[in-house]
């Protein structure tokens, strides 16, 4: 036995490391001795048709849309429409007093979230680019000019935008999250330089119109509409420029849930795309995949069994005693980590393993309600 849980220790040590460290030091090499540039233009400016799904944003719609009219792009090739998921609040009113500017609105009864929302607004689009803008997004005002450029280059066919999460609470939530997209936005940098990205965001995306594929109700677009783009032999990359500001969550509650229906919709997404990863057919794309994506949202395992292991062989060998003394010491000082900011005690090293802990913990639960068969079609708004 001694053996065999030494093998899942250094299996899972592996995987761990591997998933936060490896891979983004194999894809950095990767990028630097095989770097894909873009033929980027700076006066390409095709018809852009903005898509902005809205469910009971009467708190911020009428910012988005100020913000989205007065982008710096041509008036006459750009148009907004709004898609109200069967709205109960004043979002339909305030978007209506918008129509004279390029703004229109289509209302979806009853709701059905929103995938069915884009399904149901793309045919009504007039844009050769399709922009999709959640209803919180504050774009810069040159974002749409840093999107829509790199779409002169023939071989791209999905760009995503750079998004910065704000904080202005200093919550330990908030630094964790704009900690860990700063992460992401590094790894996209170094992803896009290879070739594509496996991962969006899906506040400030880009596609050609003609790429636009359908999706089931509960597919996550941000993942799905990206995996059927690269499947059709376009690049997809991440343009640093398209800058996107949107408040990032100071509740532990908030953050959980929105990782756990990320986690669940994405391992769907994985579930119905999975002839992505055959490494024989798709080969460095899928080595991506399986890297960025699918150990990813398992390495909650692999934290599981490293500290499983380590337990059930600390009395063999002092490596192991001391490793399992520091995991708990980890993960006890992130479960004190909120008690401590009350306090007014940030240690920054501890309430990024708190995030990084609150991270995993909602992977695991997303992972759990996928093996029970659980969908969620429904969109929930971020909550600032």
């Amino acid at each position: 036995m001694e053996v065999f849980f030494a093998l899942i220790f250094f299996i899972s040590i592996f995987f761990v490391v591997y998933v936060y460290a490896g891979y983004p030091f194999l894809i950095a090499c990767i990028s630097f001795f095989k770097s894909k540039k873009i033929a980027e233009s700076s006066t390409f400016e095709p018809f852009v048709t903005i898509l902005i799904p809205a469910y009971n944003e009467e708190a911020g719609i009428r910012e988005t849309l100020k913000n989205k009219v007065a982008l710096e792009y041509p008036d006459h090739k750009k148009e907004i429409l709004v898609i109200s998921d069967d709205s109960q609040d004043l979002t339909d009113e305030i978007v209506k007093e918008f129509s004279g500017v390029g703004v229109r609105l289509l209302r979806q009864e009853p709701r059905a979230g929103k995938t069915s929302g884009l399904n149901m607004a793309v045919p009504y689009a007039r844009g050769d680019v399709l922009v999709f803008s959640d209803a919180n997004s504050i774009y810069a005002h040159d974002a749409l000019i840093m999107l829509v450029r790199n779409f002169a280059d023939p071989s791209v066919g999905y760009v995503t935008g750079r998004m910065v999460y704000t904080n202005p609470d200093g919550s330990s939530i908030g630094d964790g999250c704009s900690a860990y997209m700063k992460y992401e936005n590094w790894l996209r940098k170094m992803e896009t330089r290879a070739g594509s990205i496996v991962g969006v965001d899906g506040g400030i995306d880009a596609v050609r119109r003609e790429l636009y594929s359908p999706m089931n109700p509960d597919q996550l677009p941000d993942f799905v509409l990206p995996l059927k783009v690269l499947e059709k032999g376009f690049r997809v990359i991440y343009e640093p420029g398209a800058i996107l500001k949107e408040p990032s969550l100071n509740r532990v509650q908030d953050e959980h849930k929105m990782r756990v229906r990320v986690t669940l919709r994405a391992l769907w997404a994985l579930y119905d795309m999975r002839h992505l990863l055959s490494i024989g057919k798709y080969g460095m794309f899928a080595f991506q995949l399986w890297s960025h994506k699918v150990f990813r949202y398992l390495c909650f395992v692999f934290l599981i069994g490293a500290y499983a292991s380590s337990l059930a062989l600390a009395g063999t060998h002092r490596f192991y005693g001391v490793f399992f003394l520091l995991q708990t010491a980890a993960y006890m000082g992130a479960l004190l980590s909120p008690l401590l900011e009350k306090r007014g005690l940030r240690l920054r090293p501890l309430y990024l393993f708190y995030y990084f802990t609150l991270v995993n913990f909602s992977a695991a639960s997303g992972f759990l309600k996928f093996l029970r068969g659980q969908k969620q079609v429904f969109w929930t708004p971020r909550k600032g």
